[in-house]
């Protein structure tokens, strides 16, 4: 099956696809299961989507400084290596994807994690890894020690 043929017209940005987990974490996490965390994973999962959303707002602030677009697809203006970009080369990602984990643990149910890593594997393999061509692309030999020096991740 080619993806990009049945994406076509789909807005094909990172916010949707966690829209998406996230729609999939609360119907899982509606129906019976075994439980997750209980309370503490209440009180978890809340702490973990304030730091994500600390950490996008943190990370879109570098791309405003550095007057580059924030857009997946777009080609890089400026490379950012300062930040959350010093720990991680998609700190917007990363938040995304903590974003779903908290969802998930909120539901209070295991099967509501199952979508996370969905999330994550789609973000890196449709987002993060083409990115870093372009970075390669847009700054040549100057992207490689960010690359090398910065996990994709964590």
């Amino acid at each position: 099956m080619n993806l990009a043929r049945h994406l076509k017209g789909f807005p094909d940005l990172p916010p949707i696809w966690l829209l998406g987990a996230l729609f999939c974490v609360w119907s899982l996490g509606r129906g019976p299961g075994p439980s997750a965390a209980g309370a503490i994973g209440q009180w978890l999962g809340g702490a973990l989507i304030v730091a994500a959303l600390a950490l996008i707002g943190w990370a879109a602030l570098w791309f405003l400084r550095k007057r580059t677009p924030i857009e997946p697809h777009h080609r890089p203006e400026a490379l950012i290596v300062e930040g959350p970009y010093r720990i991680s080369r998609n700190p917007i990602y990363l938040a995304l994807v903590t974003i779903a984990l908290g969802a998930a643990l909120r539901q209070d149910s295991l099967l509501a994690l199952l979508p996370v890593p969905g999330l994550w594997w789609v973000l890196d393999r449709r987002f993060a890894a083409p990115e870093e061509a372009g970075l390669r692309s847009a700054f040549g030999s100057a992207a490689e020690p960010y690359l090398k020096a910065t996990r994709r991740w964590i």
